[in-house]
């Protein structure tokens, strides 16, 4: 199933343990590999960094655990689309920000703290693509998640348009999913091990509706959901919204919830039929990701392990390095 350099066998399990070696080598990501272990410190610029990164996420992380969330959401919309350059961050009116599947985006403040600390410590040296990697990296861990290895040396783009965002919708197919992660180099493991990411955070309910009450245009729910979470459900998400009513929010992961912890309970509920977006329940559909799901339901360490690489590889989508872009000193505008 994966992964260039590990021996591969049916169960994951196996697979995973063989890929060890390679959490901690460049081995792990998908060429071309252009960025380094520590860059800042290697290169005498900034030796503190990731030592001032992770401080600040802990004090934001305290105070506020839904960042983990947010910066989960804001480094896959970063990555994604033009590739992790920090792009999502610049403000405008026809920015990425602007895009309509960006809406609820969060997280760009954690982002602008952290910049102004380091703008003091180290001016013009540690660009936003790397704090916003190394930041998801720490507030992920502090959330249950491993602590992965992020290379940097990544430099930030100029360039930012709403236009270019081409996110999948929520209620895509496995498919659909899978074709649009091998445009970006990653592969099925990939798939089914990033959208764990849905073990915590909220979600609009108006991407839920539709499994509600009309599904596919058939006036029913979703035949593929648990019969009593579709009830529990319509009662936080009522088909058509009143006047002047804002769009509710729902936990992706009732388990989870309001602690906000990485857990393999999101797969747990995908087997019993119990996931909120249609994108998570379609893993089910597939021959590989159904095999993923199960293992990853019954062994949190192998999730776990698994998290730990492909978040390393989604951090390495398109970088920018060397003379390319810039290190921007405000994250929201180009110098």
């Amino acid at each position: 199933m994966r992964r260039g350099n590990c021996v591969v066998f049916p169960l994951l399990a196996l697979a995973l343990s063989l890929c060890l070696s390679y959490v901690d080598a460049a081995s792990s990501l998908q060429p071309p590999v252009k960025l380094i272990w520590h860059y800042y410190k290697v290169h005498k610029t900034c030796d503190d960094a990731e030592v001032y990164i992770q401080y600040q996420v802990k004090e934001l992380w305290n105070k506020d655990k839904s960042i983990t969330a947010k910066l989960l959401r804001l480094l896959y919309s970063d990555c994604f689309v033009t590739g992790c350059d920090a792009s999502i961050l610049l403000d405008g009116p026809n920015s990425e920000k602007a895009a309509p599947q960006n809406r609820g985006l969060g997280g760009f403040v954690v982002i602008d703290k952290i910049k102004t600390v380091l703008e003091k410590r180290c001016p013009g040296v540690v660009s936003c693509a790397d704090i916003l990697n190394l930041a998801t990296r720490d507030a992920v861990h502090l959330a249950g998640a491993p602590s992965y290895p992020v290379f940097t040396g990544r430099r930030d783009g100029r360039l930012s348009s709403a236009a270019s965002v081409d996110l999948p919708s929520p209620s895509t197919s496995w498919e659909t999913a899978l074709a649009y992660f091998r445009s970006k180099g990653l592969d099925v493991l990939d798939l089914a091990t990033l959208l764990g990411a849905h073990s915590l955070g909220r979600t609009h309910c108006s991407y839920v509706v539709d499994r509600l009450y009309n599904f596919n245009g058939t006036g029913k729910p979703d035949p593929s959901m648990d019969a009593s979470f579709i009830t529990g459900l319509k009662r936080l998400c009522p088909q058509r919204l009143k006047k002047g009513q804002i769009d509710p929010l729902v936990f992706l992961n009732p388990e989870s919830g309001s602690n906000y912890k990485f857990t393999q309970s999101y797969y747990s509920r995908i087997k019993s039929h119990k996931a909120v977006l249609e994108v998570d329940q379609q893993l089910l559909f597939g021959n590989d990701t159904a095999q993923i799901t199960d293992e990853f339901a019954a062994g949190f360490e192998d999730l776990r392990k698994s998290f730990a690489l492909s978040m390393s590889r989604m951090g390495n989508i398109n970088v920018l390095t060397a003379k390319e872009g810039e290190i921007r000193r405000n994250c929201r505008l180009t110098n």
